[in-house]
């Protein structure tokens, strides 16, 4: 839940960064700032110098946030994968 919570808040502050300094649609924000978030890479060119600033900036915020929200949405399965091996820590 905590994974989608922050997905979610990450895929707002794109959308509306995308609206706000882009000038772009809200489907046009949207794609845009969904295509960053999972790395794929920006779908419209940005022309104006905020825009891209932005677009930079919410680039970097969200390599690093997809890789922590992957980490927590699959902890728990690698938890089970580790228990399933009887992976035990030894001290």
């Amino acid at each position: 839940m905590v994974a989608l919570f922050v997905l979610g808040i990450s895929l707002l502050i794109g959308v509306c960064g995308y609206k706000y300094f882009a000038g772009l649609g809200w489907t046009d924000s949207l794609l845009n700032a969904s295509m960053i978030l999972t790395g794929m890479g920006p779908v419209n060119q940005m022309t104006d110098e905020s825009a891209k600033i932005f677009a930079s900036l919410y680039a970097i915020y969200s390599g690093v946030a997809f890789l922590s929200i992957s980490a927590v949405f699959f902890a728990p399965l690698a938890h089970r994968i580790l228990h399933l091996f009887h992976a035990e820590d030894k001290e």
